[in-house]
């Protein structure tokens, strides 16, 4: 091989090619080659023997010394060309070199790869230098040295060398390719002047730490950065790095080895952005519409979305929407209720939505207002200042949206059963991310969700309205005063989660300066169940004014509930008389009241419980108590005291200790009792009626 041929560029590296401090002991190259060298005078005598030689060839340098070398080493039939080739050297002074049969002290041959040069001495003499080395042993060398150099000039994977300062020594084409930049440019100049992003402190300090422990780092430091080569985007490079040492142990610096793997880190951004998309749309089935409220469905999917997918949301319903009474207009501005409005952290961003609750106009030219006229989504991924002023709804608004850094947006609309009751608006300021068309497919699912639950909860509105208006239009308003007898009552309908019941009560006046004292419950909610409440309590006045007992009144309304499609009812009827002092009290399937008295603990009456009304066909029981003047009795329905996990017995102790004294006003024992009783999500509504026996007026 040439030495062209052994160049470093030839064999596709860049060298630095700066002079080196050569050490004082032999390298690794010569170490391994086994170099012999012998001097020879003019006459072709042995005049310098090396220890390396004596190794190679077999003979001692006392054995060597002053022999002829062509009768020493060469074999009889090659005298001749070696005498001459020894002649034309010493007379020209150009020198030889080439692979050349051997005659070893033991009488084997062997091949040696020889170099044959003249030398001359001071004093103007001629001298043969001749350097050896076994042919086989530099073949193999040569072998492995092509074989890694081509190897590496032709590996795809990028490779370096770099001193122990970390300046690049030599660079092989795949890394030249990788960082856009030629080998020449890199030799010399340290590894951070190349790769200039910050994010490749990590790989440098990697290398430093390479160097001084000595233990490689195999495929564990990942680098995602702009290369010179790719301005535009960002690559992932996959880093390998292990310390370069001599045969004596000498730190060289460190071989860096890079593999682009920039297509698989993309591919697992792509995996794990459906990932992240497929968790938001099932968060958002758990999470939206939990409860039948519309204020509380639009802060759930304002909650959804932020802060994973938007920096910032606004839930918006077309005014007409929420409130039916309000026409939808076709032409001019539209009118928008605000019900939620999110952001991931401070911004003026959200100055520039309206608060929950206020109602803004957006005109013809504004993007919400083309999105619920259309009923198509709308995406700007890359918003400017133009956009801007079409998001806003004014240009103060536009003002605040650009000083937060807003630079995406979508508007999806809130599309339930073919209509549109509202808007979706979606920003992004800090996330430098834009909005693209599969985020757009994401927030139309969400929204799209939360307008069905949204829809229902307003129609779920609308019908308890419609039931509670019904049901209070239905109950009493007792009379102010009544012979004998002080009265407060309460009703409380079910939370907004759930439709109302069929709790009532009643104070009806009677002859002889008696009270009929009424509460009941018909099982069952909603529009169908206050009316049927209130066809029994129109029946309960029309039986008492027939002057009958309290059996006998319940014996009616038993077979009037009969008559009432699918529904039962439990009433508790008493009549106060002043003059005697006693009630008389039947219950149907009902709570017992209690009664409390001066000097005793208020209880539960022990009364025949009755079956409830509509099952027909059994009889009822009177029970006439005590109610002097002082006594109080309490009339309930069960939402007062009945819990999903606590046992009755329980809850109506705890009613028993919550009465207080027999004092206080009956206005607040009322409010008291609701307090400390009732849950604010109780399922079910209540109704509660109590009575206290005073002295007849003189």
């Amino acid at each position: 091989m040439s030495e062209t041929e052994r160049s470093p560029a030839s064999l596709g590296w860049a060298d630095a090619r700066q002079p080196l401090a050569r050490p004082s002991q032999p390298s690794g190259l010569f170490d391994l080659l086994g170099v012999a060298a012998v001097l020879l005078d003019a006459e072709g005598r042995v005049a310098l023997w090396s220890p390396e030689a004596e190794e190679l060839y077999g003979y001692s340098a006392q054995e060597a010394l002053g022999q002829y070398a062509a009768t020493l080493l060469v074999h009889e039939e090659n005298w001749d060309w070696v005498i001459k080739t020894f002649g034309q050297v010493m007379e020209t002074g150009q020198s030889w070199g080439g692979t050349f049969p051997i005659r070893c002290k033991d009488g084997s041959t062997r091949l040696v790869e020889l170099r044959n040069m003249r030398l001359m001495s001071e004093s103007g003499e001629f001298y043969a230098l001749g350097l050896g080395t076994d042919s086989t042993t530099l073949h193999e060398v040569e072998r492995d040295v092509a074989l890694s150099t081509r190897l590496i000039s032709q590996s795809p994977i990028g490779v370096a060398i770099l001193d122990t300062d970390l300046r690049y020594l030599a660079v092989n084409p795949a890394l030249e390719r990788m960082h856009g930049i030629p080998a020449k440019d890199h030799l010399g100049r340290h590894y951070r002047e190349i790769m200039k992003d910050r994010r490749f402190e990590v790989a440098e300090a990697a290398m430093r730490r390479v160097l001084e422990t000595g233990d490689p780092l195999v495929d564990q430091a990942t680098v995602v950065a702009t290369p010179p080569s790719d301005p535009g985007h960002k690559h992932a490079w996959s880093i390998s790095l292990y310390r370069l040492e001599d045969t004596q142990g000498r730190v060289l610096g460190v071989a860096d080895f890079v593999v682009d793997v920039t297509e698989r880190y993309r591919s697992a951004l792509e995996a794990s952005e459906t990932r992240r998309r497929l968790a938001l749309i099932a968060d958002g089935s758990a999470r939206i519409g939990t409860t039948l409220e519309v204020e509380r469905t639009a802060h759930e999917l304002a909650d959804v979305t932020v802060p994973d997918f938007a920096d910032v949301v606004a839930v918006d319903a077309l005014d007409s929407f929420v409130d039916e009474h309000r026409p939808a207009t076709r032409n001019g501005p539209v009118l928008f209720r605000a019900l939620a409005v999110k952001a991931a952290y401070p911004t003026e961003a959200v100055q520039a939505a309206d608060p929950p609750g206020w109602v803004g106009a957006y005109d013809v030219g504004r993007l919400a207002t083309q999105c619920v006229r259309t009923g198509r989504p709308i995406l700007v991924s890359h918003a400017d200042g133009n956009d801007l002023t079409r998001i806003a709804r004014n240009d103060h608004a536009a003002t605040l949206l650009a000083r937060a850094g807003v630079h995406s947006y979508m508007a999806v609309p809130l599309t339930a059963r073919g209509n549109v009751l509202g808007f979706m608006g979606l920003v992004r300021a800090r996330d430098p991310r834009p909005f693209d068309e599969d985020d757009l497919a994401i927030a139309t699912e969400l929204a799209s969700r939360a307008a069905v639950c949204i829809d229902n909860a307003r129609t779920h509105q609308s019908v308890r309205n419609a039931a509670e208006t019904l049901q209070r239009s239905l109950l009493p308003d007792h009379a102010p005063r009544l012979p004998g007898l002080q009265v407060a009552s309460r009703y409380l309908p079910a939370q907004a989660a759930y439709e109302i019941g069929g709790d009532w009560y009643d104070v009806i006046p009677l002859d002889g300066d008696r009270t009929a004292l009424v509460v009941g419950d018909v099982m069952g909610s909603g529009i169908d169940a206050a009316a049927a409440m209130g066809r029994l309590r129109t029946a309960t006045a029309a039986f008492a004014d027939l002057d009958l007992d309290p059996a006998q009144v319940l014996q009616h309304l038993d077979r009037t509930t009969s008559k009432l499609e699918q529904y039962i009812a439990t009433c508790v009827y008493a009549i106060y008389d002043p003059h005697r002092a006693e009630c008389r009290i039947a219950n149907a399937g009902h709570l017992p009241p209690v009664l409390a008295r001066s000097g005793e603990r208020p209880c539960l009456l022990d009364l025949p419980t009755g079956t409830p009304l509509g099952v027909g066909g059994v009889p009822f029981k009177n029970t006439t108590i005590p109610f002097a003047p002082g006594a109080q009795l309490v009339l309930y329905t069960d939402g007062l005291v009945e819990t999903r996990h606590d046992p009755i017995d329980e809850r109506l102790a705890s009613l028993l200790s919550h009465l207080g004294s027999l004092e206080s006003e009956l206005e607040e024992t009322c409010d008291r009792l609701l307090e400390q009783l009732r849950h604010p999500d109780d399922h079910d509504d209540v109704a509660l009626l109590i009575s206290r026996a005073c002295s007849l007026a003189p």
